[in-house]
């Protein structure tokens, strides 16, 4: 499966773009442009299962780095002030990581 058959190829690179400036990346900005707040919370536990490389049912830190470049090849990645305002935006438990049920109440609130 793949990002762009849930989501459209150019609301993803509407998205990206408007993020492409270093510090710019907003969660829910990204979301609503993509289209991901308006999918099925079963849509998005598949886009989260497509970001979560390492199949561990969580995102983390290491990961999230590369958030961008998982919806565009050749994006920027993000920096580490804006991994961790995007971590602690859904981490409901303070583990550090972002699990599917977190993630969808991110993207859904």
């Amino acid at each position: 499966m793949s990002l762009t058959s849930i989501l459209s190829a150019e609301a993803i690179e509407n998205a990206v773009k408007d993020c492409q400036a270093p510090e710019s990346f907003c969660h829910k900005k990204f979301f609503q442009l993509c289209g991901l707040s308006s999918k099925t919370p079963q849509e998005i536990k598949d886009v989260f299962q497509i970001l979560d490389e390492d199949n561990s049912g969580f995102i983390e830190e290491s990961e999230l780095k590369f958030f961008l470049q998982r919806f565009v090849p050749g994006a920027r990645t993000l920096s580490p002030a804006e991994t961790k305002s995007f971590i602690s935006a859904a981490d409901d438990d303070s583990d550090g990581r972002i699990g599917v049920e977190e993630f969808q109440t991110m993207v859904l609130s």
